[in-house]
């Protein structure tokens, strides 16, 4: 794209406007191609996760046919899981009319066949036999008998005058208790196979794309007929070998991820370890007293195991049949009644034959069924809104391999990052059992299709870049190594003073007196005078048990008499748990938002002078200090950026937590400040609607804004903007000596492949559009780049039980074919197997060579304030991370009101109104309190 088109001015209140048809006819921008490689650094033998792909081009096409489920009274069939069985019977049984085609089939709507199948539009009747109805729905595994009838074109029939063949007749027959469904299968489109070979060119298109995505649908395949719970291309077998217990009643489940890629040395098959939570099979009630960590079920929250087990699967003794679970019954089991036609009674439809029985009395009496404790307790419903089936929940057992999607606990959570965790080793010996177990040169789809799978991994050739210098006090130099560095007898580069201060205890169990004596005797060491406390506030016991914005409040009562001037410049604050206390997020609130303290909270659990230290870095980068800078900034020795006046952003979204999904999301982005630094930054968060990934406020009118004739002109014209990355460049500018910078950097977290271009084609726009209304004339430059974590291509050091070394860069073979695209592991991987970070370079006009911008990327994952070690991601991500977080902390929107009004914040059409976060307070708006 022409630097004139990506740059356009945006009209004066003079300029006539842009009608909207040219508006919309704007180039689009795509991501960029790689322009070049690295030559920096010292060259390293990996390997890599990835086993390489024969592909041999039959010239044929995959046809796509249209999956059509229907009830035999025409109604779609909408319940999951149903599709794939019967898609499997009607293969096993009539293989021979599919013209002994193998297939892959997704599971919903679509199946894909190398060749045609023997007619365009294909119609078969299914009959399954059951004893419940609900079961079917339930896609339960039933012998199932079948009626076919095949049409070509609407017109076609199974024989020459019609009638079924003698086999068919076979099929026909029916159960006494059986439900009948049909299938449709309809042709769709062809993929020719040779569009695969393209991808591998960098040829994209739909047809390559598609082509790929077929092969991962076969692998799905696969692992369905091996039984396994399917999460997207992540596959769980059944086998107790891969459970671990997380308590609460959720289990980790290890399985494999598998998804063939495109790359530069060819077709490749990603494989990696993969880890879900599931609920504990077994006794629904066992499962429900270890999620509430209660003694019995008669203790249990119902309101809570409600939403808990709310679409579960269970099975009971009375039917063996898998029953989906809808809810629960209003009354007990021995008073919950419902209506049962009456022994004897030969027409249902005579209202004077139907009994009202209870729950209890019929599994009791008319079945003899033991309940030993259900009588007082909730049935669990399984039937519909207006007709409810009801069973005892001591009859209810979970079947195997449910995910649990709710929320996991700090417990849980802890446990499961532990025992996910494998050593390199480990991991490759791991990933080669599950290759050879797989066997995906035995699968017939993948064979009909040329394609051949190697079971070695791939060894790529990676370089390891030097380490950046560091720069701490007194102007002392400091080299780290193997991404790790110390403070001791170190002091912090720019140090801040504390005081007046408080601390307030909000019943933490230690001497306050001496961890304060303590944390201004470690203070000293780095350069940071701490005079003493003004006073240690203890919370008064009588509001220990209050709700957490009471307690918070009364604590303030207490302390802002001692503070008559102003409140105090620091608070440091001792919380009773360690992690997750209630008290967080309103104490937060409470002094960034309401106040403008700078705080810093901590839970005093085993203190020493190196847990001293790492708070104290938190503290002094909060306060306005720096622990570190690289030695390259002030000297103005980075790459590019030094050269000009250059902004980075650090851009990321975070969505509610599993089980609030109507949660709004956070969007937050850092901006860097006081050129030539990179390593001060300041942070913007707004609230947005839920689940929305792109951020949708980073250009829109502030207060104060509206009176101006161009944002009179954009409002009419209905161009949205705002003053989440306008108030980051204002100051950066005026943090930076007047300086409006020239080149803006914009890292981007948390966006996968398909949203590459809404990052170009909507988010960059509004960067643009809030630098043309603070000068029309002005037209930085500007690189985007996305960072992934959440990838599955893994290297490891050959001939090695080690991780790579902090530094190795890999931007050959195993990246794309033709997007500029590298792997870096910037950091050291301690525990487990190192995770790389893949950097996706959608847009440059500043003009980077490779190995000026992984330099960059390299330095800029040493300058988080946080912590002595360089980290995975670029320090800015991780910020925005970090605000986002912190922030949404200051109200609590799982508990919120559909009905919350607005104020401001952003809503999508239809949606509810998106409550706004309270502002920061002016006093440290422009600090680093994320830290």
């Amino acid at each position: 794209m022409e630097r004139s088109e990506a740059m356009e001015p945006l009209p004066s209140a003079t300029t006539e406007i842009p009608d909207s048809v040219e508006i919309a006819s704007k180039p689009k921008r795509v991501p960029m191609r790689r322009l070049g490689t690295g030559s920096k650094g010292q060259k390293i033998s990996i390997i890599t996760n990835h086993f390489k792909v024969g592909y041999t081009n039959t010239g044929g096409h995959f046809f796509h046919y249209s999956i059509a489920l229907f009830y035999e009274d025409g109604r779609p069939v909408e319940a999951k899981g149903i599709g794939r069985k019967l898609i499997d019977k009607v293969y096993e049984t009539y293989e021979s009319e599919l013209g002994n085609k193998t297939f892959a089939y997704d599971g919903e709507k679509s199946l894909f066949t190398v060749g045609p199948l023997p007619r365009n539009k294909l119609e078969y009747t299914v009959v399954l036999d059951s004893v419940s109805s609900k079961s079917l729905e339930l896609g339960t595994n039933k012998r199932a008998n079948f009626e076919f009838r095949a049409k070509e074109n609407g017109n076609g029939s199974p024989n020459a005058n019609g009638s079924p063949h003698e086999g068919d007749r076979k099929r026909l027959r029916r159960a006494p208790q059986s439900k009948s469904f049909r299938v449709d299968i309809s042709f769709a489109a062809k993929i020719p196979i040779q569009a695969i070979a393209s991808a591998l060119r960098g040829q994209d298109s739909e047809n390559s794309q598609e082509a790929l995505r077929v092969l991962d649908i076969i692998l799905r395949q696969h692992a369905a007929k091996e039984g396994c719970l399917l999460v997207r291309q992540s596959f769980f077998k059944p086998e107790d070998k891969n459970y671990v217990d997380l308590g609460g009643g959720v289990l980790a489940c290890r399985g494999s991820h598998s998804s063939f890629r495109a790359t530069q040395g060819g077709l490749s098959l990603n494989m990696d370890g993969s880890t879900t939570t599931i609920v504990q099979p077994g006794p629904l009630v066992d499962f429900l007293i270890a999620n509430q960590n209660v003694r019995d079920p008669f203790q249990l929250d119902w309101t809570k195991a409600k939403r808990t087990i709310k679409n579960l699967r269970i099975k009971v003794p009375t039917s063996n049949l898998e029953y989906r679970i809808v809810g629960l019954s209003d009354s007990p089991c021995r008073e919950q009644t419902f209506s049962l036609k009456a022994r004897g009674s030969k027409d249902e439809n005579i209202d004077d034959q139907m009994v009202e029985m209870t729950v209890y009395d019929y599994f009791v009496n008319h079945h003899g069924r033991e309940l030993r404790y259900s009588a007082d307790l909730p049935c669990i419903n399984v039937g519909k809104p207006k007709r409810p089936a009801y069973f005892p929940i001591e009859h209810c057992s979970l079947v195997p391999l449910q995910r649990y999607t709710k929320a996991l606990t700090v417990h849980q959570r802890s446990n499961l990052v532990e025992r996910s965790r494998q050593k390199p080793q480990e991991k490759m010996s791991n990933l080669t059992e599950t290759m050879r177990s797989n066997n995906y040169s035995a699968d017939p789809m993948l064979r009909s299709c040329g394609i051949s799978i190697q079971s070695q991994f791939t060894q790529v050739e990676g370089r390891v870049l030097t380490t950046p210098k560091l720069k701490v006090g007194n102007g002392e130099d400091l080299f780290p190594r193997n991404g790790r560095w110390s403070f001791n007898n170190k002091k912090f580069v720019e140090a801040t003073k504390i005081g007046p201060w408080a601390v307030a205890n909000f019943s933490a169990r230690c001497d306050v007196r001496t961890l304060c004596r303590d944390l201004a005797r470690v203070g000293e060491t780095k350069g940071i005078l701490i005079d003493p406390p003004v006073n240690v506030f203890e919370e008064n016991p009588q509001f220990r048990r209050a709700p957490p914005p009471i307690r918070v409040e009364k604590m303030f009562e207490q302390m802002m008499p001692e503070f008559p001037k102003g409140p105090p410049h620091f608070i440091l604050c001792l919380l009773p748990e360690r992690k997750n206390c209630d008290i967080y997020g309103p104490w937060k609130k409470k002094n960034l938002a309401d106040f403008g303290i700078f705080n810093q909270c901590l839970s005093p659990m085993r203190v020493n002078d190196q847990y001293l230290t790492n708070l104290l870095l938190k503290i002094n980068a909060k306060l306005g200090g720096l622990n570190s800078i690289l030695s390259a900034e002030p000297s103005r020795g980075l790459p590019v950026v030094s050269s000009n006046p250059t902004m980075i952003f650090g851009m990321d979204v975070s969505h509610g937590s599993p089980g609030h999904s109507d949660v709004p999301s956070i969007a937050a982005v850092v901006g860097s400040r006081q050129w030539p630094l990179v390593s001060r930054y300041r942070a913007s968060v707004r609230s947005q609607s839920p689940k929305v990934e792109m951020i949708d406020s980073l250009f829109k009118p502030g207060p104060g804004d509206e009176d101006t004739g161009i944002v009179r002109l954009l409002i009419a014209h209905d161009i949205q903007y705002s003053v989440l990355s306008r108030e980051l460049l204002l100051d950066f500018y005026t943090s930076s000596g007047q300086r409006k910078p020239s080149q803006i950097v914009i890292f981007r977290d948390g966006v996968s492949e398909s949203q590459f271009n809404q990052v170009l084609n909507i988010e960059l726009d509004q960067i643009i559009e809030a630098c043309k209304f603070l000068d029309e004339k002005w037209s930085p430059k500007f690189t985007v780049i996305v960072a992934q974590k959440n990838h599955h291509t893994k290297f490891f050091k050959a001939g090695s039980p080690d991780n790579v070394p902090p530094g190795t860069v890999i931007d050959t073979q195993v990246c794309h074919p033709h997007n500029n695209d590298f792997y870096m592991c910037a950091h050291a991987g301690m525990i487990g197997t190192t995770r790389p970070t893949h950097y996706h370079v959608l847009f440059d006009d500043i003009g980077f060579t490779a190995d000026d911008l992984q330099e960059l990327i390299h330095s800029l994952s040493y300058v988080y304030q946080r912590s002595t070690t360089a980290i995975s991601i670029v320090s800015p991500v991780r910020y925005a991370h970090l605000a986002a977080t912190q922030v949404s902390m200051f109200v609590k929107f799982e508990e919120m009101s559909e009905t919350s009004s607005s104020h401001g914040g952003l809503t999508s059409v239809g949606a509810p109104p998106v409550p706004e976060l309270p502002r920061l307070h002016k006093n440290v708006c422009a600090s680093m309190f994320f830290c």
